[in-house]
């Protein structure tokens, strides 16, 4: 399937393109952290304690925690209690993974581009 530019739908806020695009942008943001996407590689998996990512991914609990939260504010993740823990989940597992996937299809095109980027890259 080709999208074209005409294809994408922009939620029309009062302010113009830029306003309507600014949700995206908070979205993209929450997803610039590589930490914060292996903990959603994680939970693509099934439900997680924090205790089980803090083991997966060698981080402090603290810090797991904290990008919990923010993918949580975000709308991403959320909690259920089990004791005294909580399991974490995906909210919209479907549709991130899609965007993941597709996210993936575009670095397989641009190759290194983005991480050599003086302005976003890993250098920056």
């Amino acid at each position: 399937m080709t999208m074209t530019a005409s294809d994408v739908v922009v939620r029309r806020a009062p302010g113009g393109e830029l306003s309507a695009l600014s949700a995206a942008g908070c979205m993209f943001r929450s997803l610039g952290d590589p930490a914060r996407l292996a903990i959603l590689r994680h939970l693509a998996a099934g439900e997680h304690k924090v205790v089980d990512l803090t083991a997966h991914l060698g981080l402090a609990q603290s810090t797991v925690s904290a990008h919990l939260a923010c993918l949580r504010d975000c709308g991403l993740v959320a909690s259920r209690p089990q004791g005294r823990a909580s399991l974490w989940s995906l909210t919209t597992a479907p549709e991130l993974l899609d965007l993941l996937a597709t996210a993936e299809r575009l670095l397989a095109v641009t190759g290194d581009a983005v991480a050599l980027c003086p302005v976003y890259g890993e250098q920056a």
